[in-house]
């Protein structure tokens, strides 16, 4: 598969990792909306061939945007055009939230070796441990799938106070039409990291990658990522991408010792 075909392939399994709270398909654009959560759900996709001319179709998603009193955002990816990522440049878009994608083939996998694991089952079929332990006493617990008491935990990391998100983002995690493999690290009856791992066609996504600022630097993130991946390769995965903003040195720096390299990078055009 060339590179091209392959950033097809990642851009259109990490659209379905990652549902909207609304969607609509306009002429091979997918204009997407979600309160503003992120600008991957709240953003204008371009997704297949179009027949519409490009003002026209710029204009509209406008006055969509508009209308959700959201700014207008375009995702900007190796498969667009250049010349409409300089019309949005002319029409006063700034680029906003740079993300590298990154990807690992398993055979390049250098995981954090465990301790132990352990399985209890008790109506369990997913085959996941129900937690696994690593050097320094770190437990990382795994669910088949998402809680609302894991969401909410995770509003708490990521720092989500807004009541309407509170409101609609559950249900966007619990819209995911894929196997998910979901990770937590509690210290005294409290999440303080989290993970989650997307399967789709011989790849898992990891997502929702946080930790708590007091226990970062600990490895917990890599005890999330590495059990993560784990399993993931059990269930038959051979692939493995994720995002990750330009300039978390840190993250990337976990990410390249677990196996991954840098495969290309996507931006936002954003107009208020």
């Amino acid at each position: 598969m060339n590179d091209t075909a392959y950033i097809k392939l990642i851009e259109e399994i990490s659209l379905n990792a990652w549902p909207s709270h609304k969607m609509e398909l306009y002429d091979g654009w997918l204009i997407r909306f979600s309160h503003n959560y992120t600008h991957r759900t709240n953003s204008v996709t371009q997704v297949g061939a179009s027949l519409i001319p490009v003002e026209e179709k710029i204009s509209y998603c406008e006055k969509i945007y508009e209308n959700y009193h959201t700014p207008s955002i375009f995702k900007i990816s190796p498969l667009i055009d250049p010349s409409f990522d300089r019309l949005l440049a002319d029409k006063g878009y700034e680029v906003q939230h740079t993300t590298e994608v990154m990807t690992m083939d398993f055979r390049q996998f250098r995981p954090w070796p465990a301790v132990s694991a352990e399985y209890e089952y008790y109506g369990r079929n997913s085959g996941l441990p129900s937690f696994v332990v690593y050097p320094g006493n770190i437990i990382v617990q795994l669910r088949d799938r998402i809680t609302d008491e894991w969401i909410h935990a995770l509003f708490r990391l990521n720092g989500t106070t807004n009541p309407t998100l509170h409101r609609i983002v559950p249900s966007m995690f619990k819209a995911i039409p894929k196997e998910t493999i979901v990770a937590s690290v509690e210290i005294d009856g409290r999440m303080v990291a989290s993970g989650l791992g997307i399967m789709d066609r011989g790849h898992v996504g990891l997502y929702a990658v946080y930790v708590d600022a007091s226990c970062r630097h600990k490895n917990f993130a890599k005890s999330i990522c590495s059990t993560i991946l784990t399993e993931a390769q059990k269930k038959g995965a051979t692939q493995a991408y994720l995002q990750v903003v330009k300039d978390n040195v840190y993250a990337k720096r976990l990410y390249q010792s677990l196996g991954f390299q840098d495969f290309y990078t996507y931006w936002f055009r954003v107009k208020d």
